[in-house]
């Protein structure tokens, strides 16, 4: 648990050391809220989480073996990765805003509330979907992987498997992480988008190990997760006079000629 903590602040604080030697007046355009690529996206994510459905039981089956369960490596890592996709991503968001906050970076500032946005706007979908699909996690119904009942949810956790939140929680990060970083730090783009959705992969695969969630929950919290982070990115990037905007960050944005928008800064801003 220390690990993944020290490892999760080590990466606020890079990003945030990284923003120290940009500049501040990055323009922001309007972007479309939705996209055929979204559509794309989703659709993909369904053809795979259908086609993971008939071998979640294999799945589970392989990493519950028990030399996999014994390994301590294994069980250290899922651990990790688990506490990576909740809390460590809300914390994460918490931590880059506080230094931005600190700093009077806007960007720090920016990827942190909205990486926070992302996470919260996608574990409610997330949730949501749990409670109304009531699917029986794999150590509550290890024989019957298509355990579903209508609002079951509301029962207990036992049944709020579909889908699955840390992933959901993992992806969110990864999406909006990336995403921004991109839009920042365009030469980081190679960097940290294959760290940042490994990481949300192997959340996912960790959830399984645990023998908390079937393969298809994992993909399913994964297309919501990412989703939640792209969209958010668009929204707040397409509309920077936001009432959280505003309300959160330092700097305050103006509309420029062209139709584009630019970062201000006033004294108590800095």
């Amino acid at each position: 648990m220390r690990r993944a903590g020290f490892s999760l602040l080590l990466l606020s604080l890079a990003i945030s050391a990284s923003a120290g030697a940009q500049t501040a007046d990055t323009l922001w355009k309007e972007r479309p809220l939705f996209r055929t690529s979204d559509a794309v996206l989703a659709a993909g994510f369904i053809a795979a989480a259908a086609a993971a459905a008939p071998a979640d039981k294999y799945f589970t089956r392989q990493l519950q073996e028990p030399a996999r369960q014994a390994n301590r490596f294994l069980k250290g890592g899922a651990t990790a990765f688990r506490i990576f996709g909740s809390p460590g991503g809300l914390v994460a968001g918490g931590s880059m805003y506080l230094i931005g906050l600190g700093r009077g970076s806007r960007r720090v500032e920016d990827l942190g509330l909205h990486t926070v946005e992302s996470i919260l706007m996608g574990s409610v979908v997330a949730g949501g979907i749990k409670v109304v699909t009531g699917r029986a996690r794999p150590y509550a119904d290890t024989a019957n992987a298509a355990n579903f009942q209508l609002m079951r949810g509301l029962k207990s956790d036992d049944y709020r498997s579909f889908p699955s939140g840390h992933s959901t929680a993992a992806f969110a990060f990864a999406s909006i992480i990336s995403a921004e970083t991109s839009h920042w730090w365009p030469h980081t783009k190679w960097i940290v988008g294959p760290v940042v959705y490994g990481a949300a992969t192997l959340t996912g695969i960790s959830r399984i190990y645990n023998d908390d969630h079937w393969a298809s929950d994992v993909i399913a919290g994964a297309a919501i997760g990412t989703l939640a982070g792209i969209k958010v990115f668009r929204y707040q990037h397409s509309h920077p006079g936001n009432h959280l905007d505003k309300l959160l960050l330092r700097a305050g944005v103006q509309a420029m000629n062209d139709g584009n928008w630019a970062l201000t800064f006033s004294t108590a801003s800095r």
